[in-house]
């Protein structure tokens, strides 16, 4: 890797921890930031996870019902509903194993944040078989979330909690019209 890289991303993981910590200590003064009303930090409840950056949170399972959704990407290293970043994803037939990967942020829930996952996978070749097995998916293309520039597809019957701590890097933000399709098709499976 470049040196300028390596510094780029060192830069990065620095500027993510020291707005973390001063978003806990405004937490606790009643000050606001530049959002708003700093954040009342609240633990992750649930099963205790023991993969990677997951497993110093617990889970307390996927979101059920209908999110309440919103688009409000931010130009900064916070993930933000709207935006794809990259997470450890639990599995959905056991919560404890995972897979790093990315995801669209669609809300938020407590403490946790609320999204879909995302695949380069193309199902449009087995859409029936999926929705045998209750998956759905919608394509939302390609952009800077996959190094490769391969067009993705967003599974919308799958609500996943995401601890904010375990964002490890932002891909992009989703244009408003494809999040409200994702959105409008998320709603019409809740």
């Amino acid at each position: 890797m470049a040196a300028s890289g390596l510094t780029s991303r060192l830069v990065r993981g620095l500027g993510r921890t020291l707005r973390r910590a001063a978003t806990d200590a405004l937490a606790g003064t009643g000050r606001t930031t530049a959002r708003g009303p700093a954040p009342t930090p609240r633990p992750p409840r649930g099963r205790r996870t023991d993969d990677g950056a997951a497993g110093r949170s617990t889970y307390p399972g996927d979101f059920r019902g209908r999110p309440s959704m919103s688009f409000a990407p931010h130009p900064d290293d916070v993930a933000d509903p709207g935006e794809i970043v990259w997470t450890w994803v639990p599995f959905e037939e056991d919560h404890t194993r995972g897979k790093d990967r990315p995801v669209l942020v669609v809300g938020r829930d407590d403490g946790w944040l609320l999204a879909l996952m995302l695949t380069s996978k193309d199902h449009d070749r087995d859409e029936a078989q999926e929705a045998r097995a209750g998956r759905h998916w919608v394509d939302i293309g390609a952009g800077d979330w996959d190094r490769q520039g391969r067009p993705s597809e967003v599974r919308v019957d799958r609500v996943v909690r995401v601890d904010p701590t375990a964002v490890r890097r932002a891909g992009a933000a989703l244009d408003r019209r494809t999040f409200e399709a994702v959105a409008d098709a998320v709603r019409s499976r809740a």
